[in-house]
C-alpha cells in the first residue's frame, strides 16, 4: 500500500505574545469566566508582520534542509488562509517566491474558516497517494491572524457580548508541513477519514479584517461535528473505540477549554465514562496536544497542526503511537481521522526548537498591545501603498535583527515587498 504524511513540519509564532489573564484584567472580563479558556499566552502579529511573512518563516526552515533535488521536488505549495491579502492573487505565489521552489510548481490558496489546514492537507495527501508524479511532495502552510475590531456597520452593535472572550485567544502564527510518500514525522491512516459539515453560520469574515460569530452556536457546532465526523470514522473503520484506539487526540484548538469540553462530551456520550476517569484521560491522551496552544492563541486552520505538533513533542512515543485528530471549520466542515507517529517523530519535532522559539518573544505590555493594535490598521486588507516601521517597538526589533526572518517592508502599489532581517 502506498503511504503518506508528514515528513517534516515546522511552526512559526511571531515576535512578540501578551500574557492573556493580563488582556482579561485589563478588558475587564469576567475572570471566573476567563479561567475556562484555559489560556496563557497569546502571539501578536507586529505590523511587519503579515500571514506571508508567517509562512515563509516557518516553511523556511524545512526547506532550507533538503538537497536541490528533493526542493524541486516539490511539485504542490498550498497555503491555507482566512487571512488572506488580494481576492485573487495567491499568497503562495509570495511564499514560493521568498522559498526559491522551482517553477514547475503547483501553487494555490484555500480559504475554509479553521479546516483549511486540513483541507490543504488531504489535498496533499491525496497528490501523495496518487502517484501521478512518482516521488514529488507538497508543501502545505496554513497561516492566520485573528482580527477583532467589533462588527456593527448594521446599526446593532457588537453581534454578542460574549464574543469579546474571542480577543484573549485569537493568536497569530503559521505551521509548515512537507508531505510526501516518507512521512517519518506524522503516516496517516489511508482510507480512515469521518466526514461531516452542513451550512451554520457560528462564526465568519464578512469583511476582510473584521470577524463576527455566535459564541455559543460555535461551541454546539464544533461539539455536534466532533460526534458526527467521529461516527463517521466509526463507520470506516472496524474495531474502533473512542477510549482505547488512540493513544493521543488532537483536536482544532480555539482555545483549552473547548477542546476538554469537546472530549468531555465525547468520553460521556461515546465512551460511556464517568467524571473522574474522564479527567485522568483528559490529562494523559489529551493535554499534551494544549501545551503549545496555550501559549500560542487560536491560529485557525494551523490550530489542529500546532496541537499535533505538542503533542508529538509532549507524549510518550517509545513505542509508535496511534493519534486521532479532529479537525474542524467554521460554517462548516469536520473531519476526523487519525495516523502513527514514533519515536523518530518525537525526535525531529523536538529538533526544530518550538519551545525556544516560543520562550524567545518579546512579552508586550498593555500600552504595547493597543499601540500595536492601532498600528496594524496600516496594512489592513486592500492597502494600495504603506511603508512599514520596523522599530514601532525598538526593544522587539533589537531583538530580531540578524535573526534570517522575513518581514514586510512596504507596499507599492498593492504589490508587498519584503526583506530579511
Amino acid at each position: 500500500m502506498n503511504t503518506a504524511g508528514i515528513e517534516a513540519i515546522n511552526f512559526y509564532g511571531g515576535s512578540t505574545y501578551v500574557d492573556v489573564a493580563s488582556l482579561a484584567r485589563y478588558r475587564r472580563l469576567d475572570t471566573e469566566r476567563f479561567e475556562n479558556l484555559l489560556m496563557h499566552q497569546k502571539s501578536v502579529a507586529l505590523p511587519f508582520e503579515d500571514p506571508v511573512s508567517f509562512a515563509v518563516n516557518a516553511a523556511k526552515p524545512l526547506v532550507d534542509a533538503l538537497g536541490q533535488e528533493e526542493r524541486d521536488s516539490i511539485e504542490m505549495l498550498v497555503t491555507c488562509t482566512e487571512s488572506g491579502i488580494d481576492f485573487g492573487k495567491s499568497l503562495s505565489t509570495y511564499v514560493h517566491d521568498h522559498l526559491h521552489l522551482g517553477r514547475h510548481c503547483r501553487l494555490f490558496e484555500v480559504k475554509n474558516a479553521c479546516y483549511s489546514g486540513t483541507a490543504g492537507f488531504q489535498t496533499a495527501v491525496s497528490f501523495v497517494l496518487s502517484q501521478v508524479s512518482p516521488g514529488a511532495k507538497a508543501l502545505v502552510v496554513a497561516t492566520d491572524m485573528a482580527k477583532f475590531h467589533a462588527v456593527d456597520d448594521g446599526g446593532e452593535g457588537p453581534l454578542q457580548a460574549d464574543w469579546s472572550f474571542a480577543e484573549p485567544s485569537g493568536g497569530a502564527g503559521a505551521v509548515a508541513m512537507l508531505v510526501s510518500d516518507t512521512p517519518r514525522v506524522f503516516g496517516v491512516d489511508v482510507g480512515a477519514n469521518g466526514l461531516y459539515g452542513y451550512e451554520v453560520m457560528d462564526t465568519c469574515r464578512p469583511i476582510p479584517d473584521s470577524e463576527a460569530g455566535n459564541a455559543d452556536l460555535s461551541l454546539m457546532s464544533y461539539l455536534d461535528c466532533c460526534q458526527a465526523a467521529y461516527r463517521a470514522y466509526e463507520r470506516k473503520v472496524d474495531g474502533v473505540d473512542y477510549a482505547t484506539t488512540f493513544d493521543y487526540l488532537s483536536f482544532h484548538t480555539p482555545f483549552g477549554g473547548m477542546v476538554k469540553g469537546a472530549h468531555r462530551t465525547m468520553m460521556r456520550r461515546v465512551a460511556k465514562a464517568k467524571a473522574a476517569a474522564i479527567e485522568a484521560d483528559f490529562e494523559r491522551r489529551v493535554l499534551p496536544g494544549l501545551t503549545y496552544c496555550q501559549r500560542v492563541g487560536n491560529i485557525c486552520g494551523g490550530s489542529v497542526y500546532l496541537n499535533l505538533l505538542s503533542a508529538i513533542t509532549h507524549g510518550d512515543f517509545t513505542t509508535p503511537r496511534r493519534l486521532g485528530i479532529f479537525s474542524y471549520g467554521s460554517g462548516c466542515c469536520s473531519e476526523f481521522y487519525s495516523g502513527v507517529a514514533t519515536r523518530e517523530s518525537q525526535e525531529r519535532v523536538r529538533a526544530m526548537g518550538i519551545e525556544k522559539v516560543l520562550d524567545n518573544r518579546y512579552e508586550l505590555s498593555m500600552d504595547q498591545y493597543t499601540l500595536l493594535m492601532k498600528e496594524n490598521e496600516a496594512t489592513a486588507f486592500g492597502t494600495r501603498n504603506a511603508e512599514l516601521r520596523l522599530d514601532v517597538i525598538p526593544e522587539v526589533l533589537d531583538a530580531i535583527t540578524g535573526s534570517g526572518r522575513l518581514v514586510l517592508r512596504r507596499i507599492n502599489e498593492f504589490h508587498r515587498e519584503y526583506e530579511w532581517l
